[in-house]
């Protein structure tokens, strides 16, 4: 075989090699997109079990809450739903819900000292805290992974293949402008 030949041959394996290697870089990403999720739904899930012994452990001290109470309750069963939805968009609406009816709950707690002394309140509190900046910080993590799977697949030649494999991008985790402005602590505590 002559020269042309070989190179041809040696064309055709590094275009392939090429191909193969981009192909399996948006599976990468794809997959980091999958685990961030993940990582979510686990740290949700634990806080969704903290949330009915706060509630509990604020009914003792707090009989006429109730709104603040059933709020608390209402917003848990609706991110529940949402995560077996499966859609940031929908997650995020249902994430403000519930950290609006927590915010409400410890402003209400304020007025109950025996409520805020009491040692189950305060680990659950704290407990809770602690799963909100850790949820914060794995939407961070998701949202970087969907924005490099999703720039990947706008780029040239990773589109191609992106494409005809079926490779789809993803959607970012946004929060409504009600979740990210500063909190009023007058109308908290009004």
């Amino acid at each position: 075989m002559e020269i042309k030949g070989w190179v041809l041959i040696a064309s055709v394996i590094a275009v392939a090699a090429y191909m193969v290697a981009i192909y399996n870089s948006l599976v990468q990403l794809k997959n980091n997109v999958a685990k961030a999720w993940a990582n979510i739904d686990v740290l949700l899930k634990q806080r969704h079990d903290e949330l009915p012994k706060l509630v509990e452990t604020c009914k003792q001290y707090m009989g006429y809450e109730q709104p603040a109470l059933e709020r608390v309750i209402a917003a848990r069963a609706n991110v529940s739903q949402a995560m077996a939805h499966g859609s940031p968009e929908v997650l995020g609406k249902a994430e403000e819900g519930l950290r609006s009816g927590l915010g409400q709950l410890y402003a209400v707690a304020e007025n109950y000292p025996e409520l805020k002394a009491d040692q189950s309140f305060r680990f659950l509190q704290t407990r809770i805290s602690g799963l909100e900046n850790a949820i914060a910080d794995r939407r961070e993590f998701y949202n970087d992974s969907v924005n490099a799977l999703n720039v990947r697949r706008e780029q040239f030649p990773d589109r191609l293949l992106a494409s005809a494999f079926d490779i789809r991008g993803a959607e970012l985790l946004h929060f409504s402008s009600e979740e990210t402005r500063d909190v009023d602590l007058k109308a908290l505590f009004g």
